[in-house]
């Protein structure tokens, strides 16, 4: 099931969220930030020991983490593609965040993840086409995969909260 909510991420009841972290996996700002600050410290052990044995995250790719004071179990981290144009190969990169996460999901024992709009902010990335990529690789997974009970978009900005509820043909609660 995909559900959509407008709302806080950090907040979310789920076994994973998903963090639309930077290659560094130090934190930073918008959602990063914000899993960073309410999570805690361990959230970034976790991330510097993964920096220690493998330098970080690249663009497209996943880690996971702790959750720390989070109400989920883990914190799964993608970097998204900076867009610049849309010749870069940033939509394929954008899919795989999404794919890549939910892998990682799944062989972890997730069944219930929350996504936030990745790369949409200080990214640059077109808000309208990230919203179909998400839904549609979001639903191609779904669709091959029996683990996954729950998928929700949670959509911190009016404008993304819109365009996915459109997309998905109105709200969804959990």
């Amino acid at each position: 099931m995909i559900s959509l909510i407008q709302g806080d991420i950090t907040k979310q009841q789920v076994d994973a969220i998903v963090n639309a972290a930077n290659s560094s996996l130090l934190g930073g700002g918008g959602v990063d930030g914000a899993i960073h600050r309410a999570g805690g410290p361990a959230i970034l052990e976790e991330c510097r020991a993964i920096r220690a044995k493998q330098g970080g995250c690249d663009t497209g790719e996943a880690v996971i983490t702790t959750a720390g004071r989070l109400p989920a179990k883990y914190v799964i981290h993608t970097v998204g593609p900076v867009w610049n144009g849309g010749h870069n190969g940033e939509p394929n990169l954008l899919a795989n965040c999404y794919r890549n996460s939910l892998q990682l999901a799944v062989a972890n024992g997730v069944t219930t993840i929350a996504f936030p709009n990745i790369s949409t902010g200080i990214y640059r990335f077109p808000k309208p086409e990230a919203a179909d990529i998400a839904i549609t690789t979001v639903q191609q997974f779904m669709a091959n995969d029996n683990d996954l009970q729950q998928v929700i978009f949670v959509c911190f900005d009016d404008e993304n909260y819109g365009l996915y509820k459109e997309r998905l043909g109105g709200e969804r609660q959990r």
